[in-house]
């Protein structure tokens, strides 16, 4: 009898790990009839491979277990793009073609259901920003600057209910494992006070997710660069090699200008920057170039062609340049403006913004 509930004990104990929670994902991708499948996460602004499975006769499965549902990447080896969809232990399918990997049909996921009907409410703002972009490119080709003024000023306000509409769902539904993600692709403007905020209003559950733990360590280093905050001093080589201190520019307003030559949107901005250099240089304006390029020709042939004559540091390092992880920069272009002694006035002022700042200051 003794041994009987010992191995009715052990039988109960086996039954009960198999039924432990996992994720199993299968499917067949037109296009793909062999090689190798695997899942990514990001970890710490890098691709981390976590599971990985091999093609047979079109089809794969992959199993394992998270500990709770977050962004994960599907990829084939050989292929460039990603499937990008919440994983959760359950059994998902997946669908679509191998060449168009982010059109890839999600199935079995709930958290995954919720993201895209998420992203389905966003389509009317999404459909008005191509609109107005298309004017305002007519507009401008017909050299129209008032009407060219007039959608962006159109397209400005409509961000700003875009932006509002977005954090209302994170308001909402704060333990929802959609809302990090959601708060993570808006914290950029937003200061470290106004990300805390909001990661203290999740649910417990969340607590542990990446993204969260992502915000949290932002909201930290965010709190150190507010405006009023004295700027963290750091050194890094011009091209020459030369170190060069932050705190060696002071006794000018200065532009601490985040950029690389591979984003379109820095290089976009760089006639902006250099139009405020040249006004304000003589009145005490300067500026600080630092570079998260990984590839020095290509940073100083950015550098000459978009005329930026300033001083330029960088460590070639990409996004794990030290000066960006000391200032809580996880995207670019983003910039902090200082006084003469080195205290921040103003975070991420472009275009318009800038030229406005510096005016209240020189005029």
């Amino acid at each position: 009898m003794k041994k009987l509930f010992v191995f009715g004990i052990a039988l109960s104990f086996l039954l009960s790990c198999q039924q432990e929670p996992k994720y199993v994902i299968t499917g067949s991708l037109d296009g793909l009839n062999e090689g190798i499948v695997y899942l990514q996460k990001r970890v710490s602004g890098d691709y981390v491979k976590v599971d990985s499975a091999e093609v047979v006769e079109g089809a794969f499965v992959l199993e394992g277990m998270v500990d709770s549902p977050e962004m994960y990447y599907f990829m084939v080896d050989g292929k460039r793009g990603a499937a990008r969809f919440f994983l959760e232990n359950s059994e998902i399918t997946l669908s679509g073609h191998v060449d168009t990997m982010y059109q890839v049909e999600v199935e079995g996921s709930s958290v995954q259901d919720e993201f895209v009907a998420y992203n389905e409410s966003l389509e009317p703002f999404n459909d008005e920003f191509r609109e107005f972009y298309q004017l305002r490119n007519q507009a401008n080709e017909a050299g129209n600057e008032e009407m060219v003024e007039a959608y962006s000023a159109r397209s400005d306000s409509l961000y700003e209910v875009f932006t509002d509409f977005q954090l209302s769902y994170v308001k909402e539904n704060p333990a929802s494992y959609v809302s990090p993600t959601v708060l993570r692709s808006l914290s950029y403007d937003m200061d470290g006070e106004e990300i805390e905020g909001y990661v203290n209003s999740f649910d417990p559950k969340l607590a542990e997710m990446s993204d969260v733990v992502l915000l949290k360590e932002k909201a930290a280093i965010l709190k150190t660069v507010a405006i009023g905050k004295k700027a963290p001093d750091f050194t890094q080589n011009d091209p020459d090699g030369n170190p060069v201190a932050l705190s060696s520019l002071y006794g000018k307003v200065l532009l601490v200008d985040f950029w690389a030559a591979w984003c379109g949107p820095c290089r976009a901005e760089n006639p902006n920057v250099v139009l405020a250099y040249e006004k304000y240089h003589d009145k005490g304006f300067d500026v600080l170039g630092v570079s998260l390029d990984r590839n020095k020709e290509d940073w100083l042939e950015a550098v000459e062609k978009d005329n930026l004559t300033w001083t330029h540091v960088s460590d070639l390092q990409y996004w794990k340049n030290e000066a960006a992880a000391l200032y809580g920069v996880s995207a670019i272009p983003s910039n902090f403006l200082l006084d003469k002694d080195g205290t921040i006035l103003a975070r991420n002022v472009r275009g318009e913004d800038l030229q406005h700042k510096l005016a209240e200051i020189f005029n």
